[in-house]
């Protein structure tokens, strides 16, 4: 499956672990939100997202994305802030993660989340997608 850019042409896309369970949870859940603000969500082992950013498995899967119309890609932490920032209720979360303080907690909370999330998917019964 290949990114569609049809009339409603994408802001970008929301890149996700699909073998993450709560990012296969969570990031579908979202997908009204997302795509009202123009996004669309597919998952990191899509083998067009895989052609696209051209990274091993390892970097590849290693964080949430963000691949914008124009080809600019963002990572981590600031895929939540890019996208937190277009959406009214989610702008104070925004403004905490862009101050000086809040920004390194923004940052270190994202860090641990990621590095983890297949542990705590594992704990919360989360199974996330097994490629046969």
């Amino acid at each position: 499956m290949s990114p569609i850019m049809n009339e409603t042409n994408p802001t970008g896309w929301i890149l996700y672990d699909d073998s993450c369970g709560i990012c296969r949870r969570w990031v579908p859940f979202w997908e009204g939100t997302l795509r009202k603000r123009g996004f669309e969500i597919a998952p990191l082992q899509a083998d067009w997202v895989r052609e696209k950013l051209s990274l091993n498995e390892n970097d590849l899967l290693q964080d949430l994305r963000l691949l914008l119309a124009n080809g600019e890609q963002l990572q981590g932490a600031n895929t939540y802030r890019y996208a937190m920032k277009r959406i009214w209720w989610a702008y104070p979360v925004y403004l905490f993660s862009i101050a000086p303080l809040g920004r390194g907690i923004f940052d270190w909370s994202y860090r641990k989340f990621a590095t983890h999330r297949h542990r705590i998917s594992n704990a919360c019964k989360m199974p996330g997608k097994i490629d046969a």
